[in-house]
């Protein structure tokens, strides 16, 4: 059981990026160390080199003041060449060497290393130089490191008699660099520790949202969709949470209106097959009540295939070919459609059309709609009251509207006419529908990239108006 809860550990995402993390680190770690000690002994080398130069420069001044004398004799030269390194104390690990005739004259300190006494490699490199130089070379000898030097040719009377040379080894410099470097790994490791402490403790914070989206997803259902994430702070993840939310809220929604749906649909068709059932039932052998019956039985059926084709066409709407598109002139789309219109009913029809626009859409679909909306304006309508079909163009929206003067819709019912099943309790309906028209309405709109409206005033009327796209390939902005 232990290891399938270190193995699922592992598997984590807080794991991984912990991980990751770790792995940064130390790559990081690994390679600033190599480069550390690289720069730092470059910078001791500089260091040093300007150390030497300086006291070449010093010897230079008593070389030019004795060369200024008036005695250039040898003597005088050992004489001068004592003096200035009796007297001269020498930084930590220099050595001042004044070579005479190929040999160490005198030295300071007078110990040398074996590394530049007067039968290394180094020295025999000396004796052969008649101009200054400066110069480093690898020992190999780990006690004495990189050898430094600055060399100064010594002449009387142009003639070469020795060398002065000032070399520093290195081993001492760098033992102590790279007993800085030890103090450096030492700090950058506890460094380390503590903060790959914190950032495990921070990934579990920072991943907390997720781990909350997990939990509540695990326990979201079809029964119970409440469930939602506390959104904390700032960031991608209280962006994720906020997301999922409003997901939620949606699907809440949705789940609720099918629920509604399946409902209102259900009560719908529960009706006339209780009628039905009924009537069957009680029907006896009289031909004239079985004929009446039949008549009946027959209505109920219409009405339920009625609602069935609604329901079917509802479903459809959402379907990408749900829509067969063409090119639609609107004057003579509206002609057509108000033509057809004057049979629903005795009323005062106008017709208002402000463009000749060309769109593309489902003729038959926007017939169905527009047909749907004008029956509707009918049936709350009394004989002498007006209803107008109109049309025009609003930058690349066409508007049609439905205008009567009917009754109207109160204010608290405008905002749910489009529901499916919503029924407005009309004073003077004169027929009792399935809810569907203006759902289907809806539908037809939407499918074409558009949008459906209401504003109506009880006692004055209703204007629906339709904003479609003229070109598909361009959706109109939601109002």
């Amino acid at each position: 059981m232990q290891r399938f809860k270190l193995f699922g550990l592992f598997k984590e995402a807080r794991t991984r990026i912990f991980l990751i993390y770790v792995i940064l680190m130390l790559v990081a770690v690994c390679l600033s160390v190599p480069i550390f000690r690289i720069l730092l002994f470059r910078a001791v080398d500089e260091r040093v080199k300007e150390d030497l130069l300086e006291e070449v420069e010093e010897f230079d001044d008593v070389y030019a003041e004795w060369a200024q004398s008036t005695d250039l004799s040898y003597e005088s030269l050992q004489q001068a060449l004592d003096d200035y390194i009796t007297n001269t104390l020498p930084e930590d690990d220099n050595f001042l060497l004044a070579i005479l005739e190929d040999k160490v004259y005198r030295s300071n300190p007078p110990a040398l290393p074996s590394v530049i006494h007067a039968e290394s490699e180094l020295f025999e490199k000396w004796i052969q130089l008649d101009e200054s130089t400066q110069g480093q070379k690898d020992t190999g000898d780990p006690e004495a490191g990189n050898a430094l030097y600055v060399v100064e040719p010594i002449t009387v009377d142009g003639t070469l008699q020795g060398q002065f040379v000032i070399v520093h080894l290195s081993a001492g410099e760098r033992g102590e660099a790279l007993a800085g470097i030890v103090v450096f790994m030492e700090v950058a490791g506890i460094l380390i520790l503590l903060s790959l402490c914190l950032a495990w403790v921070a990934t579990g914070r920072l991943l907390r949202p997720v781990q909350e989206l997990a939990k509540t997803a695990h326990n979201i259902n079809e029964t119970d969709l409440s469930g939602r994430i506390q959104v904390t702070g700032t960031g991608e993840f209280a962006q994720l949470a906020k997301t999922f939310n409003s997901m939620m809220d949606r699907l809440q929604a949705s789940f609720r209106t099918q629920r509604d749906f399946i409902n209102d649909a259900g009560h719908e068709l529960r009706t006339p097959i209780t009628i039905i059932q009924g009537h069957l039932e009680l029907m006896g052998d009289d031909p004239e009540e079985q004929a009446e019956t039949v008549d009946l039985v027959l209505d109920e059926l219409d009405r339920m295939g009625r609602l069935v084709n609604d329901l079917i066409l509802i479903v459809k709407s959402e379907h990408p070919q749900f829509l067969h598109l063409e090119t639609l002139d609107m004057a003579s789309f509206c002609q057509d459609i108000f033509t057809k219109a004057q049979t629903l009913a005795e009323r005062d029809w106008k017709l208002v059309v402000k463009t000749r626009v060309r769109i593309v859409a489902d003729s038959q679909r926007l017939t169905g709609a527009l047909l749907n909306l004008l029956n509707n304006a009918a049936q709350h309508t009394q004989p002498g009251d007006s209803i107008e079909l109109g049309c025009r163009q609003a930058g690349n929206q066409v508007e049609l509207w439905v205008k009567d003067t009917g009754e109207g819709i109160p204010e608290a019912e405008q905002s749910r006419v489009f529901n499916r099943f919503a029924r407005v309790q009309y004073t003077q309906r004169k027929s009792e529908g399935s809810g569907l028209g203006l759902a289907i309405v809806q539908a037809i709109v939407e499918a074409h990239c558009g949008e459906v409206g209401v504003s109506s005033q009880p006692g004055l009327g209703s204007v629906f108006t339709l904003r479609l796209p003229i070109d598909l390939s361009q959706p109109i902005s939601v109002l």
